[in-house]
């Protein structure tokens, strides 16, 4: 009666420590950048590798089955699309203070770095869905192929179209390229980062929006990101 919870559990943990993975490795990044760096690309090729070769679609059936039709978490896009605006005035807020006081302070350096990250990160997602076409575990409005729809599963490289736009999960690259940032210059407050990653890794992957592997990505594409900022804002 308490394996499939304590299996459920387990699960979620699992995919919360992978994801936090590479905010961890970024950390190291900024500190011994090239070995560092090449790190995360090599471990980031062999778990995205590993979990779209076994992981993916179990677990996607899984998820449907177990979850769907729950409204235990919100719908992703509602909480995170207004991040590319806001990291848009973060920015131009960060420059205009500078210019009024005619000097950069610790805060306004943590805050241009976690913009710049962010909308790099944004950025970047859109061009490499474009580059992998990778369909989604459930179609949405417009009645893709998805895994659970009709069995489709796959990249379809240089397609195009919102149903071929899986991977990465520019979701989760732009929270973990933030929380990346602050990971490293807010230190007293990495389970708030560290959370706010996890929690947007599983809202994902519970409401079918993406599979494991394009979490995995994603998280590797914005610590990436956040380690790169790093390295030039601080």
């Amino acid at each position: 009666m308490k394996t499939a919870p304590n299996s459920n559990k387990m699960f979620l943990s699992t995919l919360g420590e992978t994801v936090l993975r590479p905010a961890k490795i970024a950390t190291a990044a900024v500190y011994d950048k090239h070995r560092s760096f090449s790190g995360m690309i090599v471990s980031g090729i062999v778990l995205v590798g590993l979990s779209i070769a076994f992981v993916d679609r179990p677990a996607a059936t899984w998820s449907h089955a177990a979850r769907h039709g729950i409204s235990v978490f919100p719908v992703p896009s509602v909480l995170l699309d207004p991040m590319l605006p806001l990291a848009t005035v973060g920015l131009v807020a960060a420059g205009v203070i500078i210019a009024l006081s005619k000097r950069s302070r610790p805060w306004t350096k943590t805050l241009i770095a976690c913009c710049l990250a962010t909308v790099i990160a944004l950025v970047l997602k859109e061009q490499l869905k474009f580059v992998f076409g990778r369909t989604f575990p459930e179609s949405g409005a417009d009645g893709g192929p998805s895994w659970i729809g009709n069995g489709a599963y796959g990249f379809h490289p240089f397609h195009g179209g919102a149903a071929w736009a899986s991977f990465p999960s520019g979701h989760t690259a732009a929270v973990t390229a933030a929380a990346g940032v602050l990971w490293v210059r807010l230190r007293s407050l990495r389970w708030v980062w560290g959370s706010a990653v996890v929690l947007v890794a599983i809202a994902l992957f519970a409401t079918d929006y993406h599979f494991v592997g394009d979490i995995i990505a994603g998280a590797y594409l914005g610590a990436g990101c956040a380690a790169t900022i790093l390295t030039l804002v601080v």
